[in-house]
């Protein structure tokens, strides 16, 4: 009966909270609220304690060992790196689709400025979610026929920042272990310091507490193994970043140069087929991983790589800060100090922390020593 109550005075909370909104954005937003609040209240109600999971017969032994290194992981989240104890990642939800959301990412045709959408919690970002796929292409094709550049991304996991209990999902349950921790590191980081409308700074902050954390769990938890692969995995990554970071620089240059719209057209076609060749040398080179050949899976545009320095533009500010903090407790207390400050001083101080940017083998190697933990 407490869970039904709670689930009552929650689900009046979230009726309350999107009414509200929908008289904050008119009636052109209707249906997208709708579904907003339709998706992460069936997202909440499908979602079943991690234990009523395990104690139930029926439920695929595979399954259970993947939701019991997940209880794991988040008791190792809250001892040692300080994240939230709270409901968060303790329920489990099992879903048919591949994704939870999916993303639609949109820039003008010679740019690579997102559009920006503002919410009442999350402030200004530069996306918009969807819980049905067909809706995201719905207003993906709505953007194009005003000359946007468009993506639509899937979405294994989000953080509604503390406001509900976030699940575990089946979209993201079956990663390696190291990729789960990382995605549950990330996603409760946001829950401990979030800025409206500073992307850079929370995918920032969030990368370096996901990085240090795992870097501390294959220390504690992992294999000879388990730590080769995620060392591959991130050389990867690292190797992807930067042919995406390169070819965002020459559009980048491009569209900033005093040339003809026909000429910038061109130029644009010419850079985007040159990605395509790279990155098909790239994989040769990783011995053919294909993990990110579903990135390519539309036509290339503006919007692939808008965002492509979001999660990394401040991370080695982050990582010097951790470095200079030695635990996470005061490693947060910093950010937190950080988040208080303006747009323009903030901006300051993550730079004289670490330049932005700084996407090459030297800045991307991690700390000399992890951080001590929580003392």
């Amino acid at each position: 009966m407490r869970n039904l109550a709670r689930r009552i005075v929650r689900a009046r909370y979230w009726l309350a909270a999107g009414c509200a909104a929908l008289l904050l954005a008119g009636c052109a937003q209707l249906k997208y609220y709708m579904q907003a609040a339709q998706g992460q209240y069936a997202l909440w109600s499908d979602a079943r304690p991690i234990e009523d999971w395990l104690g139930d017969p029926s439920t695929d032994p595979q399954l259970k060992a993947r939701l019991e290194k997940a209880l794991l992981i988040r008791r190792f989240a809250v001892k040692e790196l300080g994240l939230p104890d709270n409901a968060s990642y303790k329920n489990y939800a099992a879903l048919t689709r591949p994704f939870v959301l999916w993303n639609v990412v949109a820039t003008p045709e010679l740019s690579l400025r997102p559009i920006q959408w503002c919410f009442p919690i999350a402030g200004c970002v530069s996306y918009r979610g969807y819980y049905s796929k067909e809706d995201a292409m719905a207003y993906a094709d709505e953007l194009r026929k005003e000359r946007n550049d468009v993506q639509v991304g899937g979405v294994p996991a989000y953080s509604t920042l503390g406001w509900f209990s976030d699940p575990l999902l089946s979209t993201f349950i079956n990663y390696s272990d190291a990729e789960l921790a990382r995605m549950v590191f990330h996603e409760l980081a946001h829950q401990v310091v979030y800025v409206p409308g500073d992307s850079q700074f929370n995918e920032g902050f969030a990368t370096a507490v996901e990085e240090a954390g795992v870097a501390r769990w294959l220390e504690l938890y992992g294999t000879d193994p388990m730590r080769e692969a995620y060392t591959r995995y991130n050389a990867r990554r690292q190797d992807f970043l930067e042919l995406l970071v390169s070819h965002r620089k020459m559009l980048a240059d491009t569209y900033a140069a005093k040339t003809s719209t026909r000429h910038k057209r061109a130029e644009k076609a010419r850079i985007f087929a040159h990605l395509k060749t790279e990155y098909q040398k790239l994989k040769d080179s990783w011995g053919g991983y294909a993990g990110y050949d579903r990135w390519f899976a539309e036509p290339l545009t503006n919007a692939h790589l808008s965002a492509v320095g979001t999660y990394h533009d401040y991370l080695p500010a982050f990582r010097s800060l951790l470095k200079q903090e030695r635990t996470f407790v005061r490693f947060y207390g910093a950010v937190q100090n950080l988040a208080s400050l303006d747009l323009v001083q903030r901006q300051q101080q993550l730079q004289q922390l670490g330049r932005p940017v700084m996407l090459n083998a030297e800045t991307s190697k991690q700390a000399d020593a992890p951080p001590e933990g929580l003392h």
